[in-house]
C-alpha cells in the first residue's frame, strides 16, 4: 500500500465510524502520542518553566480532561515556546496530538480524528522509516495501521452468533 492510499484508508475509516469507537480511539491514540518516551530527546530549553509544566498537567490528565481545561494548557504551553521554529520532533508530535484531541472535544469534528490518526502513523514511521511505496511492509507499520483500523471498526462488525 502506497502512502497515499493508507490515507485515503484511515479517511474512510474515520467517516465510517459510530460515534464510540472515534472516542475511544481518539482516547487511546492521544495517549499513546503523548507518552514520555517521546519527551527523552526534548531539551529543557525548548520551552519555559510553566510550559513544561502545562504539558505535564495536559499530558497526565488527557484521558478525563475537558475541552476548556485543555485549551488552557496549550494556551501556556504555546506563550512558552522558547525554539524558533526547530522544536524537538518528540516534543512536536505531543503537543500536535494534544491540538488535534483538544479542537476534536471542542468542536467534534472528524477531520480531527483523521490529523491524530496521521500523526500516529507518522510517528511510527520517524522511528522506523517507512517505504513510502509499501508503507505496511514494516511490522511496526502494518501494526499501527491495524491498531488504527480495530480501533475505528469495532462497531462496524457484526455481533458473533455467540452473542445472539
Amino acid at each position: 500500500m502506497r502512502y497515499d492510499e493508507l490515507e485515503a484508508a484511515i479517511l474512510a475509516l474515520v467517516v465510517a465510524a459510530g460515534e464510540d469507537e472515534l472516542r475511544v480511539f481518539g482516547i487511546e491514540t492521544v495517549t499513546r502520542l503523548v507518552r514520555s518516551e517521546l519527551l527523552d530527546s526534548a531539551a529543557e530549553d525548548e520551552l519555559t518553566e510553566d510550559a513544561w509544566a502545562a504539558l505535564a498537567s495536559a499530558r497526565e490528565n488527557v484521558r478525563t480532561a475537558g475541552a476548556a481545561e485543555l485549551r488552557s494548557q496549550l494556551t501556556r504551553i504555546d506563550a512558552g515556546i522558547l525554539a524558533d521554529d526547530d522544536l524537538d520532533q518528540g516534543l512536536l508530535i505531543v503537543i500536535t496530538a494534544l491540538e488535534h484531541w483538544t479542537t476534536y472535544l471542542e468542536e467534534d469534528r472528524r477531520g480531527e480524528l483523521y490529523e491524530l490518526a496521521i500523526r500516529s502513523v507518522e510517528e511510527v514511521d520517524f522511528q522506523v522509516s517507512a517505504d513510502l511505496d509499501d508503507v505496511l511492509a514494516s511490522p511496526e507499520m502494518a501494526a499501527a495501521y491495524a491498531r488504527i483500523r480495530g480501533l475505528l471498526t469495532t462497531g462496524l462488525r457484526s455481533p458473533s452468533p455467540a452473542a445472539t
